[in-house]
């Protein structure tokens, strides 16, 4: 396709109500709305923890978009392609090359997916004592860089606590506190600065490239690395050609290239910007620690020439990497949320501003102000959106926070979020009405919701994916929803 004609595409998507997507569907895969008494059934059965549900008594799945995206007839393919030597298939080539085209490291070793890349390279950098500042926590994230004796600093703008706060990069760094940390426990004790790109618990809020370059200059004169969480970088891209000033002519696949050009390395889950159902990568500029990293690869995921994928996940991920960067794509892919977004915005649902790249995200401190925070809102709505329409999500507050490992308390955050997320290229905007509708009705009746839930069993580790509760009112509760 000529420039011209891009250009001529991407004025039409742009002038849609909400973009027409640039494919067809050549394969549907069935789903089914349950009944209000099977959901009752299935999620007490759950322990209130939508995260154990059985996938087919889900109607509408925004629990995550990592590894549930569509694969294109070119992944799949690229499937039936695939080398399974065990060592220097083919299919690692073309991996490696793609990476290093569009990210432009020069050092590749694959993992499995994403947290097998952030415990690698934890165990290389990170020793008891160490401080590493990062702009908001991620879940995963900070569980290694603590297994490993690290301590996380929030050096995120004051901005990205506040979901009110309609900022175009909320994202960003407070160079000032950064400085202070910097001052205050030596540049020695930094192994390196986490950088997310967009900022997951924020609720997809991007970083600029302006800020970037700061963090950049600042980290270089201490002589720290700058380590990104490239997961969906290109989603970040995208917004820097947006709304940044001196951006908007300049291709996603080129602002993808210089977001990387400010960092001396990146985690990457596959699953998310690459559509790939799973997959990920450690990539590196020093050689050093690229050879220190593929030692530990060998002994946790697997030689390092295919680290924990099989050639075939090897060959989509490398076609996923080429296909994120297609604008109409990406374009229809972040009007989708925006839309979903809109529809409930205007019927004064309480959400994060600006809409995310990859998820809405309920405030649920607003949605429920009468439901204490010990009794974990976030929770009780995640249940309450499941009951009333078979939909499932995923709680970003004190539950995904944890206890803090000195005092063992809740950490109560700032943001205490229902996130939505939104699979790429699986659901219409047929879905999207569904869950609006849903989310509308259960903001009207909010008041029937009056209490919460408390734990009746609690991991010590990444306790969100297992626990399990119990409602502290069973009427009126969970009575008023589901229908």
């Amino acid at each position: 396709m000529s420039t011209s004609e891009t250009s001529g595409l991407l004025n039409t998507l742009a002038s849609a109500r909400h973009p027409a997507e640039p494919w067809r569907i050549k394969t549907v895969e069935p789903i089914r709305m349950t009944s209000p008494e099977e959901r009752k059934a299935a999620l007490e059965a759950a322990g209130y923890n939508v995260g154990l549900l059985p996938a087919e008594l889900v109607y509408i799945d925004l629990y995550t978009d990592s590894g549930t995206s569509a694969m294109s007839d070119r992944q799949w393919a690229g499937v039936m392609l695939g080398d399974e030597s065990y060592a220097g298939s083919r299919s690692f080539y073309r991996f490696e090359a793609a990476v290093r085209d569009f990210y432009g490291y020069d050092e590749v070793i694959p993992t499995h997916q994403g947290r097998a890349a952030e415990n690698i390279l934890s165990r290389c950098l990170i020793r008891p004592g160490h401080h590493v500042p990062g702009n908001m926590y991620f879940t995963t994230t900070r569980e290694h860089q603590e297994l490993n004796g690290g301590i996380f600093h929030d050096v995120i703008v004051d901005e990205a606590h506040d979901p009110e706060a309609d900022l175009p990069f909320k994202g960003n760094v407070d160079l000032g506190k950064l400085e202070q940390l910097i001052a205050k426990v030596g540049a020695d004790q930094i192994p390196y600065v986490s950088l997310a790109a967009t900022v997951n618990m924020a609720g997809g809020q991007p970083i600029s490239m302006a800020n970037l370059a700061e963090v950049r200059e600042l980290t270089r004169q201490h002589g720290i690395p700058v380590i990104l969480d490239a997961a969906r970088a290109v989603e970040n891209a995208w917004f820097i050609k947006q709304r940044e000033p001196g951006w908007s002519e300049r291709t996603v696949a080129e602002i993808l290239r210089e977001i990387c050009a400010q960092t001396d390395g990146a985690t990457m889950s596959a699953k998310k910007d690459s559509f790939a159902n799973i997959g990920g990568w450690l990539a590196v500029r020093d050689p050093h620690l690229a050879e220190q990293a593929r030692n530990l690869v060998v002994v946790y995921e697997g030689l390092h020439t295919y680290g924990g994928m099989a050639g075939r996940d090897l060959e989509a991920v490398a076609q996923g990497i080429e296909e994120s960067v297609q604008e109409p794509s990406i374009r229809t892919r972040i009007e989708q949320v925006a839309y979903l977004g809109d529809r409930i915005a205007r019927a004064g649902v309480p959400i994060v501003r600006p809409v995310g790249g990859h998820a809405v995200c309920l405030n649920a401190t607003a949605f429920l102000a009468q439901v204490p925070r010990e009794q974990f809102p976030a929770q009780t709505l995640t249940c309450a959106l499941y009951l009333d329409a078979g939909i499932r999500s995923t709680e970003r507050g004190a539950v995904s926070a944890g206890r803090d490992p000195a005092t063992g308390h809740n950490r109560y955050p700032s943001l205490e979020l229902v996130r939505l997320t939104i699979p790429r290229r699986v659901y219409t905007q047929g879905h999207m009405d569904v869950v609006a509708d849903s989310v509308i009705r259960l903001h009207e009746g909010r008041k029937a919701l009056c209490s919460g839930v408390e734990f009746t069993y609690e991991p010590s580790t990444l306790r969100f994916f297992q626990s399990r509760f119990r409602p502290l009112a069973a009427e009126p509760l969970f009575g008023a929803v589901g229908r």
